[in-house]
């Protein structure tokens, strides 16, 4: 999978997300202008000493983007992104995710240009996370995060186990919406 902060303005929240990326084995991509330099010592302190597991490639705009990620994909690039906004389109819980899906981000303080958005009349979904009314938006570190592993989980990417072998699962989770989701067999140390 690959993760997309366009415009990021905070290096904390990308060197996150890097670190992030490094962990699961996605690919982050970062479309300028960027609120901060790579250089920058925030963002390689958040990123830690992962940096060098980090695939990351930095696009001058979107078109370059597009160019660089509808390169050889049998699904055409727009079918392929998941824009995330705080408000709009369809929950996170509920939507559907495949293996090559591009998961995209906005500015920490703007979102999402409405370029981007223009994206859905060819075939992208617009994914929310669900808040309270009383919250405007959650931390971008944090809705990475959520979203990644959310979206790797319900395509059956595989992932690693505690020893840090590879387990790819048959089928994603399947719950109804309003279900909770429960192991078919309670965990060793017996809590949930």
């Amino acid at each position: 999978m690959d993760v997309v902060l366009v415009h990021p303005e905070i290096p904390h929240n990308s060197g996150c997300a890097a670190r992030l990326c490094a962990a699961t084995g996605a690919t982050l991509h970062l479309v300028r202008p960027l609120g901060f330099t790579l250089e920058d010592r925030y963002l390689k302190r958040a990123g830690l000493d992962y940096w060098p597991d980090v695939d990351m490639v930095v696009h001058d705009d979107w078109s370059a983007l597009e160019t660089g990620l509808g390169r050889n994909a049998n699904t055409p690039f727009a079918e392929r992104l998941r824009l995330f906004s705080a408000r709009g389109g369809t929950s996170l819980f509920d939507t559907p995710f495949a293996r090559d899906d591009i998961l995209v981000f906005g500015s920490e303080t703007k979102g999402l240009p409405a370029s981007v958005f223009a994206e859905e009349a060819r075939g992208a979904r617009r994914v929310y996370i669900p808040i309270r009314d009383c919250v405007r938006s959650l931390n971008l570190a944090n809705v990475v995060c959520l979203a990644l592993y959310t979206a790797m989980h319900r395509a059956g990417v595989p992932m690693p186990d505690n020893d840090g072998n590879y387990v790819a699962k048959e089928r994603a989770l399947k719950v109804r919406p309003g279900e909770i989701a429960r192991p078919s067999h309670p965990p060793e140390n017996g809590s949930l």
